[in-house]
């Protein structure tokens, strides 16, 4: 798994932290948005999005849900390639394959 801290766009003054990434056993790119701490101090998800198989099947995919909450580096896209490709040849161990049919079927 990789996660990248996005820098929070100007115009987002809401967002208090951004992350983009890739998620081998899930096979999506995620992206991650949270609002500063609410009363209780905990950070409110505001945006959570490739949390199912294959979700975000594209870096191209995760950069266009982040692109309205951070500011996207020139070589995101690249990256993020790179992040997959490195887990390439790692497959689900037997756990989070049990754990992956309980939670999303077979």
């Amino acid at each position: 798994m990789s996660r990248h801290t996005l820098q929070p766009r100007a115009d987002r003054p809401d967002v208090a932290e951004a992350a983009i990434g890739w998620d081998r056993p899930l096979a999506t790119f995620f992206f991650q948005a949270f609002a500063t701490a609410d009363g209780d101090g905990e950070d409110r998800v505001l945006e959570w999005r490739g949390t199912a198989p294959g979700e975000l099947p594209t870096p191209e995919a995760a950069i266009a849900v982040a692109a309205g909450y951070a500011e996207i580096p020139e070589h995101m896209a690249a990256t993020l390639d790179a992040d997959r490709a490195a887990t390439a040849d790692q497959v689900d161990s037997p756990w989070q394959t049990r754990l992956k049919q309980r939670l999303f079927g077979p």
